[in-house]
């Protein structure tokens, strides 16, 4: 098969070293693209946002499967798209990608399908969002409401931070993700994340993963995209897997059908767990990034097929095989990173590094430059391994960081102590 993947960091890294295992693939393409993913796959230079621009490559290269990784083209309907023009495609409608797009929609659905999420109210203005917020108290969750990189949420612990929150949305500091705001209530608790691939009809679990938003040890310092992952969540029992099947992801499923955009491709519950329960925080139309990551490190050439058969409604044939083991990645970012941060600093140490079915280093925003690879991005490298235990797995990936000399970049040396601590 030809295939082609959509994006070009540290998620559409792990993808592509995943398929590229799979005799299945003839022909790997990845746009854009990085300096690691280019040493694995052909890289091609297209706006994976336009739907023509896509459609027309594909056509073009005879390429047989497209995996969208971010979610902006899938919400641009690229994935339309391409089903309009008979190639296979993984990824939601836009119509169904909505459940990433718009919290608010999000929000209406489970209110119809009675999924367990946090109480909440939408504004298209300050003052009446700033009054919700006096009336509730703190702590209070403050959400842009649209697309902003994963960035667009504020926890605010006072009334006067989530006022301020509600100040700097409207002003534009996410765009037009801003434009209309979601108020939560605060939902105390452990979170984690789940995923299902659903084909339309069938929903198939492939995993469970713990990231860390903070960009400093100790889960202090700014909310980023994610700062190092790993997997299993052992916060996810069976029994709640089970549960929030049954009581979150299969009633959503059903009323996204019934609306008539059902969907089709990865999805990702962010669910805030406490006292053996779990509620809903989000949803994903795509793979996490870094969770991607451990996720194909553990699924291994595998994750092609289980894409296919989600692609061409066929879940119900296949099966997930686990092995009994664990995994790490530990995210290294530019130094102002989720601020701002320089590009063009020189990354040194990677030639040598082990890449294999253990331990990769996954590039995210790098680029080639002559013999160099330099740092092109705010989260720049995925140091990512398995191991029988998630210590073991631990020590492998930050064996990888400290062979990395790269003084403008920094990581936390505290990713999975929850579960380490447990």
């Amino acid at each position: 098969m030809n295939i082609l993947i959509l994006g070009g960091g540290g998620r559409e890294h792990a993808l592509a070293w995943a398929i590229k295992q799979n005799p299945k693939c003839d022909r790997l393409m990845v746009a854009p693209g990085n300096a690691g993913i280019a040493q694995i796959a052909e890289c091609a230079d297209i706006d994976i946002n336009s739907r023509s621009a896509v459609a027309e490559f594909c056509e073009g290269n005879a390429v047989d499967f497209v995996v969208i990784g971010p979610e902006a083209p899938l919400v641009a309907g690229v994935a339309d798209a391409l089903r309009h023009a008979g190639i296979l495609c993984f990824g939601p409608s836009a119509a169904a990608a909505r459940l990433e797009a718009s919290k608010a929609f999000t929000k209406e659905v489970c209110d119809a399908c009675g999924a367990p999420t946090a109480a909440w109210a939408r504004f298209t203005d300050a003052v009446a969002a700033k009054a919700y917020i006096e009336a509730q108290g703190a702590p209070i969750v403050v959400k842009a409401d649209g697309l902003a990189a994963g960035k667009g949420v504020v926890v605010a612990a006072t009334v006067e931070e989530a006022c301020a929150a509600v100040d700097e949305m409207f002003a534009g500091a996410f765009g037009d993700a801003g434009a209309e705001v979601v108020i939560e209530e605060f939902m105390a608790g452990e979170e984690a994340s789940f995923f299902v691939l659903v084909d339309g009809t069938e929903v198939l679990p492939i995993g469970t993963a713990q990231d860390h938003k903070r960009a400093r040890d100790g889960d202090t310092g700014p909310n980023t995209g994610g700062m190092g992952a790993y997997s299993p969540a052992p916060v996810l029992t069976a029994a709640l897997q089970a549960q929030m099947l049954e009581q979150i992801i299969k009633p959503t499923m059903a009323e996204m059908a019934r609306r008539g955009t059902p969907y089709q491709g990865v999805l990702y519950a962010g669910l805030m767990i406490e006292g053996g329960h779990a509620r809903l925080v989000e949803y994903n139309v795509r793979f996490g990034d870094p969770e991607c990551q451990v996720l194909m490190m553990r699924l291994g050439a595998q994750a092609l097929d289980l894409m296919l058969a989600c692609a061409e409604g066929r879940l119900h044939e296949v099966a997930v095989n686990w092995a009994d083991d664990h995994a790490m990645t530990v995210v290294m970012a530019a130094q102002g990173y989720p601020g701002a941060y320089a590009k063009g600093s020189e990354i040194r140490g990677l030639d040598g590094l082990p890449a294999d079915s253990w331990q990769m280093v996954f590039h995210a925003g790098t680029r080639a430059e002559r013999a160099a690879v330099l740092a092109d991005g705010g989260r720049v490298l995925n140091l990512t391994a398995r191991g029988g235990t998630l210590a073991e797995a631990r020590d492998r990936a930050y064996a990888l960081a400290d062979r990395i000399d790269w003084p403008e970049g920094f990581f936390r040396r505290d990713i999975g102590w929850r579960a380490l601590r447990e």
